[in-house]
């Protein structure tokens, strides 16, 4: 399984990618929009973990560009903030799958990526 994590606090990403990892997966961290849209536009991916907030872009270009370029890769937003707590970001990014706060333990945010890996 392939992961893209974009996400501006490194140090999160960093605990994010490594727990990952050692379920087998293969993770590409990107901490801006630009970043995010260069890795996908080069390798293929299944998940995005995707912070609604980021420091260096927007999330919902991001989301764009990986529905045009890799329409079946699903996005698991995280955030730390209540935009869009009433699910509503549903609505507007049709390749969203999931909405997790930013302090999901590592292991349920690994079983939230299987759960939606399923078939990928």
């Amino acid at each position: 399984m392939r992961i893209l994590i974009v996400e501006s606090d490194a140090a999160l990403a960093r605990i994010w990618r490594r727990h990952l990892e050692r379920q087998g997966a293969e993770v590409s961290v990107t901490q801006s929009e630009a970043e995010a849209v260069a890795a996908l536009d080069g390798a293929s991916v299944d998940i995005i973990v995707l912070d609604l907030v980021l420091d260096g872009g927007g999330a919902f270009a991001v989301a764009d560009v990986a529905r045009y370029r890799h329409p079946a890769a699903r996005v698991i937003f995280v955030t730390n903030t209540t935009f869009f707590s009433d699910g509503s970001i549903f609505h507007y990014i049709p390749n969203a799958c999931a909405f997790l706060p930013t302090a999901t333990p590592p292991e349920d945010l690994a079983a939230v990526i299987d759960h939606y890996s399923v078939g990928q």
